[in-house]
C-alpha cells in the first residue's frame, strides 16, 4: 500500500513537471519511466530542451512554481542555475533535466537510459 502511494506521488509530480515545462514552451518533452529498471536512481526523469539559457531558466522556474503550487514541495537539490546550459531539479523520485539544445544532444541522457519506457509530450 505504501509503495503504491509513493508510486502515485512520483507519477503525479512528473505530470506537474511536464505541465510546468509546457507553460514555457520547452521542446521535445520526454518522461522516462525508470521504475522497472534495477539500476535506476529515481522513478522518473523528465527531459526537455530550449534554445536559450534564458528560456532554460524560465522553464526551471515554471517547474518549481507549478510543483510548489500543487504540492507545497521544493526541489531537494538544484544545479546549473548560474549558467542555464543544463539545469537539474531533483525531487528525489522525479529528476528534471532542462537542457540548452546543444547540451541535450551532447549528453544524450535518453540513450543512457534506453531501456526505460518513454512517453513523449507536445509543447503547449
Amino acid at each position: 500500500m505504501v509503495k503504491n502511494k509513493i508510486a502515485q506521488e512520483s507519477t503525479s509530480i512528473s505530470e506537474i513537471v511536464v505541465h510546468g515545462i509546457q507553460e514555457k514552451k520547452g521542446s521535445d518533452i520526454v518522461r522516462l519511466d525508470l521504475r522497472n529498471l534495477h539500476s535506476s536512481v529515481a522513478d522518473y526523469f523528465v527531459i526537455c530542451h530550449a534554445e536559450s539559457s534564458n528560456q532554460v531558466k524560465a522553464i526551471a522556474s515554471s517547474v518549481e512554481e507549478e510543483v510548489y503550487k500543487a504540492l507545497k514541495q521544493d526541489p531537494w537539490r538544484k544545479e546549473g542555475l548560474q549558467h542555464g546550459e543544463w539545469i537539474l531539479l531533483d525531487y528525489i523520485d522525479v529528476v528534471v533535466h532542462i537542457f540548452k539544445t546543444d547540451k541535450r544532444q551532447y549528453y544524450g541522457i535518453e540513450d543512457l537510459w534506453g531501456d526505460a519506457e518513454m512517453q513523449f509530450y507536445k509543447s503547449a
